[in-house]
């Protein structure tokens, strides 16, 4: 049995080990996005105007007056203090040709006292102009860049099939790490004083059996991420129920009609104000998103600059229908089904901002460790494989009588360098 787990773990690793050491690497810097695209872009990010700021309402209302090719599609609804307002943009489609506007854009930063754009960028593009670098790395993290095919999101279906593939190889590698109950101590420790060989295979296998559980949470999380509608949530649901919503349960969204018109943001704020206060939402509106093909807006509740959720279980987020103002579905962090708060917790745990800084910290250090744990495991793996080779080429190449003799003598084994 042990033989045919070994087997499957290392094929399983070989497998997978270029993937996670991208995606580890990448987690670790993606931890810091904000911070880090910030220190890079300062002009993207530092407002140029030191007037008082309008709202984020008033300046999408200028941003689309200036410019009729597109629509705000996201925006805060304040910006912090000193900062430019980022705002997500798509093209509208022209009347002459009925096709989208040609925008090599679609996202913005706006002077909060102007209203003026003082940076553009296609964010997730593949390019690692300074401009682009953390949004490039962003998408690296979860989709390699890879494009679509046949309507199939290739890259991210890749990923989290080898999320999938990481949990499995994670029990199994548990497994062997404990060869023996006398011997248990020996799979914690790290042969520091032997270095080369021995060392490696320690930082693989003790640095996996110390971290191991916080290895099987970035594993799960990161299917979630990916997978979440496939896999994931079908699979909740198959022990609790989850509460349905305008993202996941296209079902619930009404039709859109002919004579149908897009309420305006400032009435869709103005109801999430009435329904958060119904709620006893400690926070205000800080966010409104329209999604054209969902006809729906979605509102995230927060403090200024709190957009990701620093701490806990993230923001709360209601949604509502675009032409009649019907809430549609609410995600409250800590309310609903065991299913429903399962699902919440996955963007926090992945990102480490259920602990706040510690935890972002915590998960940067984690994801150094699965690119450590995935290019020690290929070492191992090349080694093994090269020892494996030399008895069958010797076995070619006529033996002089010194080299018979020593093919008899014992040797050490690499098991008692280093067992499996």
């Amino acid at each position: 049995m042990r033989r045919q787990l070994v087997r499957l773990h290392r094929w399983f690793g070989v497998g997978i080990a270029l993937f996670l050491f991208v995606a580890g690497l990448t987690g670790a810097i993606i931890a810091w996005d904000h911070e880090l695209d910030a220190a890079l872009n300062p002009s993207f990010f530092k407002a140029r105007t030191a007037g008082t700021a309008l709202s984020g309402l008033e300046l999408a209302r200028r941003v689309e007056a200036a410019d009729p090719r597109l629509q705000v599609t996201y925006l805060p609804l304040a910006a912090e203090p000193g900062q430019t307002l980022q705002m997500m943009v798509l093209p509208r489609t022209d009347p002459a040709t009925h096709k989208p506007y040609p925008l090599n854009f679609n996202q913005i930063a706006v002077d909060p006292a102007t209203g003026d754009i003082q940076g553009r960028r296609e964010w997730g593009a593949f390019s690692l102009a300074r401009i682009n670098l953390i949004p490039f790395i962003y998408k690296l993290h979860y989709t390699l860049h890879l494009p679509f095919a046949g309507g199939v999101d290739v890259g991210t279906w890749l990923m989290g099939s080898v999320g999938i593939i990481w949990l499995f190889d994670s029990v199994i590698a548990l497994c062997l790490s404990f060869p023996s109950v006398k011997a248990w101590r020996k799979s914690f420790a790290f042969r520091f004083g032997r270095g080369g060989y021995a060392l490696t295979f320690d930082l693989h296998r003790s640095g996996g059996v110390w971290i191991w559980g916080l290895l099987m949470i970035v594993a799960v999380t990161s299917v979630s991420m990916n997978l979440s509608a496939p896999v994931v949530r079908p699979v909740v649901a198959f022990f609790s129920t989850l509460t349905p919503n305008p993202i996941n349960n296209p079902e619930i969204l009404r039709a859109p009609q002919p004579r149908d018109r897009v309420l305006s943001r400032e009435r869709i704020v103005q109801l999430a104000q009435q329904a958060g206060n119904a709620r006893r939402l400690k926070v205000p509106p800080g966010g409104v998103y329209y999604a054209e093909v969902l006809h729906a807006y979605g509102v995230g509740f927060y403090e200024t600059g709190n957009d990701h959720g620093d701490l806990g279980l993230g923001n709360p987020w209601m949604y509502w229908d675009a032409a009649t103002g019907k809430l549609l579905g609410a995600q409250i962090p800590g309310k609903g089904t065991a299913g429903d708060i399962f699902m919440q917790v996955q963007f926090p745990l992945h990102s480490g901002r259920i602990l706040g800084l510690g935890g972002r910290i915590l998960i940067s250090a984690v994801g150094i460790a699965v690119a450590v744990l995935s290019a020690t495991g290929l070492l191992i793996w090349l080694k093994k494989l090269n020892a494996r080779r030399r008895p069958a080429q010797n076995t070619k190449k006529p033996q002089s009588p010194a080299t018979r003799t020593a093919a008899r003598t014992p040797a050490r084994s690499e098991a008692e360098i280093a067992p499996e």
